[in-house]
C-alpha cells in the first residue's frame, strides 16, 4: 500500500515538473521578446530547475534512508522473535526427548 502511494506521488511530481517545463517554454516562445532575452530566460529557468532537482534528489535519498533503516530494524526485531521461538522449540523438543528416554529406561 505504501509503495502504490510513493510512486503515485512520484508520478504527480512528475507530472508537475513536466507541465511547469512545458508551460515555461510555451510562455517564452510566445513572448514578445528578443532571442537573446528567451535564451537567457531558459537558461535561468535551466539552472533553477536543475538546482531544485539537486535539493528534491537529496530530499528523496533521506528519506529513502530513513525508509531502509525501519525496514532493517522491522527485520531485526522479527529475527530475534523467531530465534526466541526457535531456540524455545529446541529446549522443548529435548526435554520431551529426554523424558522419553527416562521412561523407556525405567520399562526394562
Amino acid at each position: 500500500m505504501a509503495d502504490e502511494r510513493g510512486s503515485s506521488g512520484a508520478g504527480v511530481i512528475l507530472a508537475f515538473l513536466s507541465g511547469a517545463a512545458l508551460g515555461a517554454v510555451a510562455a517564452l516562445l510566445l513572448a514578445p521578446q528578443s532571442g537573446e532575452e528567451s535564451r537567457d530566460q531558459l537558461r535561468r529557468y535551466a539552472r533553477r530547475a536543475g538546482r531544485n532537482l539537486r535539493e528534491w534528489a537529496g530530499e528523496t535519498g533521506e528519506v529513502f534512508e530513513d525508509v531502509l533503516d525501519e525496514g532493517k530494524e522491522f527485520i531485526e526485531k522479527r529475527n530475534s522473535v523467531l530465534r526466541e521461538a526457535f531456540e524455545a522449540g529446541c529446549d522443548a523438543m529435548q526435554r520431551e526427548r529426554d523424558r522419553m528416554k527416562g521412561g523407556e529406561s525405567g520399562r526394562t
